[in-house]
């Protein structure tokens, strides 16, 4: 069982090779995850490359995959160098107020935070930061409304409505009203936290929260009779009831859920920083757009690459957490 949680994937017959067993067997399941995708990428490279060339746009030809990562090549260029005039720039408040103090011990010194522009890899971690605040939030509420509404009907039936008409909602309609709320309540002349990150992050929290109450709540109805009526006779209260019947017998669907809610969440924050401005990946994909220069279709085609790519990752996690926690280990994970 150990095995099957830790070395996931491709991961697994790779070990069982190295222990010798049976050597051709294991070979044929690592081809089967990693040579088929690898040929598929391959593929995927030279066609995305024949149709570049042949697209012609105001700002030039459509980037290929060799433009693609001579730009990530030069974004990452661009990340050191301002790392590097960080650097320079504490190390130059470091000394003046060493300096300071030398003169006068009992001086006041200030620490001035670094205010150049972010990289796309500062970027990155904004977004991810963005995300996954929105998506926790998002979780917090949604998982216990799904199992109340699981549990009794009429709750259900009550919020059933509600819950089919805010589902689609664009984040592109729930921007404007957040953005609204967020000015009106948060006031504060020293923020912990800055306006563009709120009113993102609770735009994915609003878009994000229904599949997951969805899915909870359709786990708990799908709760075997007998386990319930073990809970009858064992005369469990509600609270056992729940955290050792209904939430075990419910996390496969939940995470089902989380999976979506997730990546629903990832779609939306990157509209949501386009037009909050919060500096993460959409902002970065706005401004190369608006920017126009001959490298900008070059730089967006790498955002999106790494948006893709993240996403992946991130619904690979959802997959290996569940795999983790739940009694179900069939999740897939190729």
């Amino acid at each position: 069982m150990k095995l099957s949680i830790c070395c996931t994937g491709w991961m697994e017959p790779l070990v069982k090779l190295a222990k010798g067993d049976h050597p051709k067997a294991q070979l044929k399941i690592i081809f089967d995850h990693v040579g088929v995708p690898v040929l598929g990428i391959l593929l995927f490279m030279m066609i995305w490359s024949g149709v570049a060339s042949r697209i012609d746009t105001s700002l030039g030809k459509f980037p290929g995959p060799s433009a693609v990562w001579e730009q990530t090549v030069g974004l990452y260029a661009d990340h050191e160098r301002q790392r590097d005039r960080e650097a320079r720039f504490m190390e130059r408040q470091e000394k003046r107020n060493a300096a300071k103090l030398e003169k006068d011990p009992n001086a006041e010194v200030k620490i001035r935070d670094y205010t150049g522009k972010p990289t796309f890899f500062d970027q990155i971690w904004t977004s991810i930061l963005t995300v996954m605040s929105g998506f926790i939030l998002a979780s917090i509420i949604a998982i216990p409304i799904g199992i109340l509404i699981g549990m009794n009907k009429n709750l259900y039936l009550a919020m059933n409505p509600l819950i089919q008409i805010f589902k689609p909602v664009s984040p592109l309609a729930w921007l404007p009203l957040v953005t609204m709320v967020v000015s009106a309540v948060y006031v504060s002349k020293d923020p912990m936290f800055s306006k563009s990150y709120l009113n993102s992050m609770f735009t994915v929290l609003l878009c994000s929260v229904w599949p997951t109450i969805i899915n909870t709540a359709v786990g708990v109805t799908s709760v075997d009779k007998d386990l319930t009526n073990v809970s009858r006779v064992l005369r469990l209260n509600w609270f056992t009831h729940v955290t050792k019947i209904i939430i075990p017998s419910a996390i496969p669907m939940m995470f089902t859920g989380l999976r979506l809610s997730l990546g629903i969440a990832w779609m939306v924050l990157i509209a949501a920083e386009m037009l909050a401005q919060n500096p993460g990946l959409g902002k970065f994909v706005w401004d190369e757009f608006q920017n126009g220069s001959s490298d900008s279709l070059g730089r967006i085609m790498v955002a999106v690459l790494v948006i893709g790519f993240i996403g992946y990752l991130l619904d690979r996690m959802m997959v290996t957490l569940q795999r983790a926690v739940s009694w179900d280990k069939t999740a897939e994970l190729r």
